[in-house]
């Protein structure tokens, strides 16, 4: 997918415009919010599991030589074969010499995000292969020739009449007539479009949750059995995955799902949890003849050994941005590349680099939400502080925003400065709020106030009140 993040602020101001997007939008906090916290109430130890994730994933990362190791071993005993990625234009390459070998000609793909990430979709096609996605989101955006816009809903911003739209143009020529208006016809539909793709692909790709290094296998979880079907039904199933996927054991894997499902969409556990191991069997009623594992590192390794060595942690459950409020407010397609959300604004600087995509750390509010929620306990708002405190130190912000900031230092270390300054201030917006607690308006704040009301101040700063409770003790 080609970057387009320099233009990060110009697809926010449209995303904002956009009504059919904001009415799609409205429908994160009942699908995913709501449900993971009705789910969450259920488990008392869900935080000791969250703390238990947070273990195994610095586990492998502190380990991860010796477990990508062991994982190649299991699968090369197993009749598999694992292929190393240095970057994404390695990646595409193993899968096309495969493809290329085996002389396909129709693949099949199960969602993975490492995909997306290189861009694989494009080259299969320039190669003269008939690409088609399995899973219902992401062939819904195949058919609209857009990117993803979430990790786990990638169609999260299409509306039913959009959806309905684009299968009554791209279906007809299938003999598929009628324009359908409920979500039980509509992916019927699709379930039949598909079917027959999964008997005549020559090539399965999915992605991958887990890795596990005990057993060689590879865990996807899904909803709609999609997964299954790409990966046992055409004759090579390839899988795409980042290093960072791989777990030491099964138990491991076992805590990461209870972890995943709920983070992710409320749900206890997915309807299908798939494991792979290696190619098919004698004795086996069915699987692919050849196996790969292509695992991608891409800037990976270097992460592990920088400030944002913690994001490694992340198992790609969506819960970030589905309580982001900006997420919330302008989408995945604002960010234009494979990650959006709070892991996109931390991933995409450091894939692509502080120069194209510096605005999305920027744009986070700090609420701090994200790192609240995150199975795995990564420390997302610190994350997004680095990448603006290099972008200060390298001076890659516009001047006015560096002298401000630089004034706004130099005031809060000095506390007989900045105490009388936030009282005085605090003072005025007081009076200018006319009591009405709120400003509907304000000079410099139009952005802000165009859309939301902006609180007005308490009448005391916080260090008044401490000092007056100090004295009454």
């Amino acid at each position: 997918m080609q970057s387009q993040s320099h233009r990060f602020k110009q697809n926010v101001s449209v995303a904002l415009e956009d009504v059919s997007l904001q009415k799609a939008l409205s429908r994160v906090q009942e699908g995913f919010v709501d449900k993971r916290a009705a789910v969450v109430s259920t488990l008392p130890e869900f935080e000791q599991l969250r703390e238990q994730g947070r273990e195994i994933r610095n586990h492998v990362l502190d380990h991860l030589d010796f477990y990508l190791r062991r994982f190649e071993n299991r699968v090369q005993a197993l009749g598999g074969q694992v292929h190393w990625a240095e970057n994404a234009e390695q990646a595409r390459d193993i899968v096309r010499d495969i493809c290329r070998r085996v002389e396909a000609k129709t693949v099949i793909k199960g969602k993975s995000m490492i995909s997306e990430e290189i861009a694989l979709n494009e080259a299969l096609e320039l190669d003269g292969l008939d690409v088609v996605e399995s899973d219902l989101g992401e062939y819904i955006l195949q058919l609209a020739q857009e990117p993803p816009s979430h990790i786990i809903a990638p169609a999260i911003h299409k509306t039913r009449a959009q959806i309905s739209e684009l299968f009554y143009n791209a279906h007809q020529k299938l003999g598929y007539t009628k324009k359908l208006d409920t979500v039980p016809d509509l992916v019927n539909e699709a379930r039949e479009v598909l079917r027959s793709r999964y008997l005549e692909a020559d090539v399965g790709i999915t992605g991958a949750n887990f890795l596990v290094a005990e057993t060689g296998s590879n865990i996807i979880v899904t909803n709609e059995g999609n997964g299954d079907l790409s990966c046992t039904l055409p004759r090579v199933h390839i899988v795409t995955a980042s290093i960072d996927k791989v777990v030491p054991t099964l138990d491991d894997a076992s805590a990461l799902l209870r972890l995943l499902a709920r983070s992710a969409t409320g749900q206890e556990i997915t309807s299908y949890t798939t494991f792979s191991s290696g190619p098919k069997r004698a004795g086996d009623a069915d699987g692919p003849d050849e196996y790969h594992v292509v695992l991608l590192d891409n800037g990976r390794t270097e992460m592990l050994a920088g400030a944002f060595r913690d994001m490694l942690r992340c198992i790609r459950c969506g819960a970030c941005m589905n309580h982001c409020p900006v997420y919330g407010a302008i989408g995945g397609h604002s960010h234009r590349w494979g990650y959006p959300g709070p892991i996109g604004s931390v991933l995409t600087p450091n894939f692509l680099g502080l120069e194209e995509a510096g605005d999305l750390a920027n744009a986070c509010t700090l609420n701090g939400h994200c790192a609240s929620v995150c199975p795995v306990k990564i420390p997302l708002p610190d994350l997004l502080r680095e990448h603006r405190r290099r972008q200060f130190e390298r001076k890659l912000q516009p001047l006015p925003a560096r002298l401000a900031l630089a004034a706004w230092a130099g005031i809060a270390r000095r506390p007989w400065i900045y105490q009388p300054l936030m009282a005085t201030g605090i003072g005025m917006l007081r009076l200018l709020s006319r009591g009405r607690g709120k400003f509907k308006s304000l000079p410099m704040l139009g952005a802000w106030t165009r859309t939301r009301d902006l609180p007005a101040p308490q009448s005391r700063t916080f260090q008044t009140l401490w000092k007056k409770q100090r004295g009454k003790r």
